[in-house]
């Protein structure tokens, strides 16, 4: 699943491109996504131009006048930008002609979202409970040591819940926890407030550095130049259980954590 580097990352990627194009065009050739794409979405976007290109969480948010197209890549979708003449992909479910660009909204499993919200976006059902952005000011270990207090899930948990903070996927948490010496099982509300700054710190390295390398690609995710991401090269336990750990040698073990699989090292991480 794309996570906030990934997300990160497309939003770098398209926004030299679109930000002050006009959309020319729309083109919806599937609208059974995740939600239906919205009704009448060619007529709403025709002739505005693009004002922002932002993200909020693991969501990007187009800005026009009046509203803004809100896209969630889901599990496995992409935006790319293409040639007006470049024939559609088997997945390609969305299409916005710009003045000079074409991007296309690709989801082979079709868990993603294409959505125009009217007015302020940040209090739409799907924005409005999200907590704050790992790499803005809001995030700190104080921060995260305040909020966890009598919390008794473990911390993988608290770290991937979207209401403490928005975008920390199971990729990073796994690299994350191993970097602070952590263990995933770790009840939240037993960490000290030093250990949770060195989380927090930890959270924003480990995501500067995916975004830096393009983020992660596991299978599906690419660029909107339809490039992958490079920062699964330098994970040092997501994906490597039965593997030796890089710092002391002990094989890693994995455990299911809120449905989701947890690599860990039982030396390093208490």
């Amino acid at each position: 699943m794309p996570e906030l580097p990934e997300v990160e990352t497309t939003r770098r990627g398209l926004e030299p491109h679109l930000l002050g194009c006009k959309v020319n065009a729309v083109r919806v050739f599937n609208n059974k996504l995740r939600w239906p794409v919205t009704p009448g979405l060619s007529v709403l976007l025709n002739e505005l131009t693009l004002l922002a290109l932002e993200r909020r969480g693991k969501y990007l948010l187009f800005r026009f006048s009046g509203g803004s197209l809100l896209v969630h890549l889901g599990m496995s979708g992409s935006l790319r930008l293409v040639d007006n003449s470049e024939p559609l992909k088997k997945h390609d479910h969305v299409e916005v002609t710009f003045d000079r660009f074409v991007m296309r909204f690709n989801d082979p499993r079709r868990f993603g979202a294409v959505l125009w919200v009217e007015g302020d976006p940040s209090v739409h059902k799907l924005l409005a409970s999200l907590g704050p952005e790992p790499l803005s000011e809001h995030f700190s270990g104080d921060y995260l040591f305040e909020l966890s207090r009598k919390r008794t899930l473990p911390v993988k948990s608290f770290l991937m819940d979207s209401r403490v903070v928005v975008g920390v996927g199971n990729i990073y948490a796994n690299e994350a926890l191993f970097a602070t010496g952590i263990h995933p099982l770790k009840p939240a509300g037993k960490i000290t407030r030093k250990r949770y700054t060195l989380l927090a710190e930890a959270v924003v390295t480990v995501l500067c550095n995916a975004i830096g390398s393009g983020g992660s690609t596991l299978r599906d995710f690419v660029n909107p130049q339809g490039k992958p991401g490079y920062f699964q090269q330098t994970l040092k336990v997501y994906g490597r259980a039965g593997l030796p750990c890089v710092v002391c040698g002990r094989l890693l073990k994995d455990v299911r954590v809120a449905q989701r699989t947890s690599v860990f090292c039982p030396s390093c991480q208490k």
